[in-house]
């Protein structure tokens, strides 16, 4: 496991909501909390690196979007800072409200 500082990483996420999907994996509902809204197609099929606190932390690969709050896109997350994401790893399993997702530089 890799530990990431947030000054290292591109944008910094706090987990607000996270929920089983009905056809597998997981939902994470994210809200943006440091640096910059990075571009939809930054995240889709990129990693993410979960932790909370001085804990370990896990990579997890974004699989797509859910799309049950509307159409993602860039400037919807530029104006809102919210996004929701589906992950399949296992270790997505662990993830919940609270946690802190990071996308590395």
């Amino acid at each position: 496991m890799t530990v990431i500082d947030s000054t290292q990483a591109k944008a910094v996420f706090a987990v607000i909501d996270a929920y089983d999907h009905p056809h597998g994996g997981r939902i994470l509902r994210l809200r943006l909390r440091r640096g910059e809204a990075p571009a939809i197609k930054e995240l889709k099929s990129g990693t993410l690196v979960a932790g909370i606190g001085d804990g370990p932390e896990t990579s997890i690969m974004v699989d797509g979007f859910a799309l049950f709050g509307g159409r993602v896109s860039d400037a919807r997350l530029a104006r809102t800072g919210r996004v929701d994401v589906h992950v399949r790893d296992e270790a997505a399993r662990d993830v919940v409200a609270g946690w802190s997702l990071r996308l590395p530089s």
